[in-house]
């Protein structure tokens, strides 16, 4: 599952994201941009998948990011996600490392700056991506 956060309305982030996860041979639903808690949450419990990605460019995703992250993990059905994030996160630089902390302590497994993309690939590389059925 990819999804944008609720503040950031930038779609190119995610059409990428869709392409390049399905190169690599697994399945995508995206959400699209701008996508609410509430509906974030919904889907993601009714479809049950292995990996959500949510992918922010606007600077701001940070906010959304450490809001939402608890409410996907108090989700039953979503026990056994991975959950990472992935983008922009922040306006500040000199920040990133306390908001990678921030961000796993509100439930993300992995963190990826902007400039870590390869990184994202290589791990889903190594992933068994899907929607358990």
């Amino acid at each position: 599952m990819i999804s944008g956060t609720s503040s950031d309305s930038h779609t190119w982030n995610l059409v990428y994201l869709q392409l390049l996860v399905r190169e690599l041979g697994h399945p995508v639903l995206n959400l699209g941009p701008c996508v609410p808690d509430d509906l974030l949450v919904a889907e993601c419990a009714r479809t049950r998948p292995r990996l959500v990605v949510i992918s922010t460019v606007n600077g701001h995703g940070y906010a959304d990011a450490v809001r939402v992250a608890p409410r996907l993990r108090a989700s039953r059905e979503l026990a056994g996600t991975r959950l990472v994030i992935g983008g922009k996160l922040g306006i500040h630089g000199a920040a990133a490392a306390q908001r990678r902390d921030q961000l796993v302590a509100a439930g993300f497994d992995r963190v990826y700056e902007e400039t870590e993309l390869a990184a994202f690939a290589d791990d889903l590389a190594r992933l068994r991506v899907g929607v358990a059925s």
